[in-house]
């Protein structure tokens, strides 16, 4: 990965911020200054943390760790998609579910009952169900 210095972080714009209303108090050590209702956010403090971010999945991966990339960005997704496939590394570019990571025997779950209406729809087993409730669960 190329060195990434202040002068690429102000360029790529990654200092403008939230609108002011719409902020999490978390953020509060990052943000910089406050110009016309949008928060500016420290790019020195956002360097320094991706240099650390940069270095630790470095270890990771020399460790013979994973990484998961995720992006639900769509400007970004198919820069992300590419690196990831490029690296040989799992990623995510569409919608994240909430749960994905800390609740995944529930995720699970649900991709196991989507499986199984998907297979009976196939089969023919909801012909019995009204037109509606057949659309319902078609959703």
């Amino acid at each position: 990965m190329a060195d990434v210095g202040l002068k690429e972080l102000l360029q790529a714009g990654v200092h403008f911020g939230h609108q002011t209303h719409r902020w999490n108090p978390k953020m509060r050590k990052y943000i910089f200054a406050e110009r016309g209702g949008i928060y500016l956010i420290d790019l020195k403090k956002t360097l320094r943390d991706l240099n650390r971010a940069r270095e630790l999945v470095h270890e990771i991966v020399r460790d013979g760790g994973g990484v998961l990339f995720v992006c639900t960005k769509t400007q970004v997704s198919d820069i992300v998609r590419a690196e990831a496939e490029r690296v040989g590394a799992f990623y995510v570019t569409e919608r994240w579910l909430g749960g994905m990571l800390t609740n995944f025997q529930t995720i699970k779950k649900n991709i196991r009952r989507l499986k199984e209406l998907e297979r009976g729809m196939e089969e023919g087993a909801f012909e019995f169900y009204t037109k509606k409730e057949q659309l319902l669960m078609d959703r």
